[in-house]
């Protein structure tokens, strides 16, 4: 099987979204890849036409989804991208099923994932990722009865602790790592932005019940088969919160393995692109979290510029420069506001685990010069994650950068992988 387009947008957030939607309304022939079931992305995830403006930025992908439908784009969903075999080809695959796909110009909007670090107790079941509750209870489960736990950095914290509050669990508190002095700063440059601040100030407004205290993280989840209770800290004093559901991520990091992968050049933990989102190779561009986690309307606005650039409507795209301007110095504020302190990395004992699809504990990294390294003495990232969990957990507390990427970028078959070339 093979198709050929002239753009192909990897990444059905928001970022791809608008992406495909502008370069199809400017007449090319495009193609938009999800590994998802359907398009949105996790900020959109699970939303749908006919009831998505009575949620948060329901009003945006109904806007974008109508837009989406009223082009020619093909829409092809539950495909990964793992490989690039040749100049000018895509490798795909959905259920064991492979594809090569033949594209002009490729856009890379694959988003972002959250950061953990490892504290004692977080492999206990009723541990898991704040984005990956949001996205949970999104897909239907039932918190009713839950007495949760909020905790780690960032703004999407208030987010899933309205949703999940909005769903009839108990937030019995969220604790952000990052001080109040930083996050009052943080606070005064968002009243140039209204929408921003008022989505904040709703999310406030339905968790008023639980205590929201910045300066505190984890320290330990504890219990007996699964997460009864966990142990916070303001740096001075401890104390325990009994919980049923623990949700602790740590803020966002790109998803770069592609761009890797593809070559592009990384600097600061993001995608460097130009004016036009274009990146060191030719033909690539990359938008959203790719360069640099900065929320909704930073994607769509990049993917907006890609898209026009992609089309050859350069003019289009460069009457967005001012408005990119003002996204990427809200990201910037955005990442210093939510600085991990240093006090984090002292959280793993000796036998944390820090890897655990391959069960590497604390004790068996420290000391090891590099990610390299301790792949080769302790398969740490060789899981299959891949290291993506454990990857930027090691980068924080070891300082180690992971600059290699090999395909496949995700665990394919060997069919489609042994596949021959399919010819432009």
């Amino acid at each position: 099987m093979s198709a050929s387009f002239d753009v192909v947008v990897v990444g059905a957030g928001p970022g791809g979204i608008a992406a495909a939607v502008v370069a199809a309304e400017a007449g090319r022939r495009v193609c938009l890849l999800g590994d998802n079931p359907t398009p949105g992305g996790q900020i959109w995830r699970g939303f749908r036409t006919e009831t998505a403006r009575k949620f948060p930025h329901g009003r945006d992908f109904s806007d974008w989804m109508a837009r989406l439908q009223r082009t020619s784009c093909a829409v092809w969903q539950g495909w990964q991208a793992i490989d690039r075999p040749a100049p000018g080809l895509l490798r795909l695959e959905r259920n064991g099923q492979g594809c090569d796909i033949e594209l002009g110009a490729l856009i890379l909007a694959t988003g972002a994932r959250e950061r953990f670090l490892p504290f004692p107790g977080w492999t206990l079941p009723g541990v898991m990722g704040a984005g990956g509750l949001q996205a949970l209870v999104k897909g239907g489960l039932d918190p009713r009865g839950k007495r949760v736990v909020v905790a780690g950095s960032g703004p999407l914290l208030l987010a899933v602790a309205a949703g999940v509050a909005s769903a009839g669990g108990s937030i019995e508190g969220i604790y952000e790592q990052a001080p109040l002095v930083r996050l009052a700063g943080f606070g005064l440059t968002l009243l140039g932005q209204p929408g921003k601040l008022a989505e904040g100030t709703r999310y406030r407004v339905k968790t008023l019940r639980a205590a929201y205290r910045t300066g505190s993280w984890v320290v330990r989840a504890e219990g007996r088969g699964r997460v009864e209770s966990v142990t916070l800290t303001n740096g001075r004093k401890q104390w325990t919160q009994a919980c049923d559901w623990l949700a602790c991520g740590f803020h966002l990091a790109p998803n770069l393995e592609l761009p890797r992968l593809l070559g592009c050049r990384i600097a600061g933990g993001r995608v460097a692109v130009d004016g036009l989102q274009q990146s060191s190779v030719q033909g690539v561009a990359c938008v959203g979290e790719l360069t640099g986690i900065g929320g909704m309307e930073k994607a769509l606005l990049e993917g907006q510029i890609a898209g026009w650039a992609a089309a050859g409507c350069k003019a289009e795209a460069r009457a967005l420069t001012p408005r990119r301007q003002q996204m990427q110095r809200f990201a910037q504020r955005l990442d210093r506001a939510f600085a991990l302190r240093p006090e984090l990395r002292a959280l793993t004992e000796a036998e944390t685990v820090v890897c655990r699809c391959e069960d590497v504990t604390h004790a068996e990294l420290e000391g090891r010069a590099s990610w390299r390294e301790a792949k080769l003495h302790t398969r740490c990232g060789m899981g299959p994650c891949q290291g993506r969990v454990c990857g930027g957990a090691a980068e924080f507390l070891y300082g180690w950068e992971n600059t290699g990427a090999r395909p496949p970028v995700y665990p394919a078959t060997v069919s489609t992988l042994a596949a021959e070339v399919a010819a432009p």
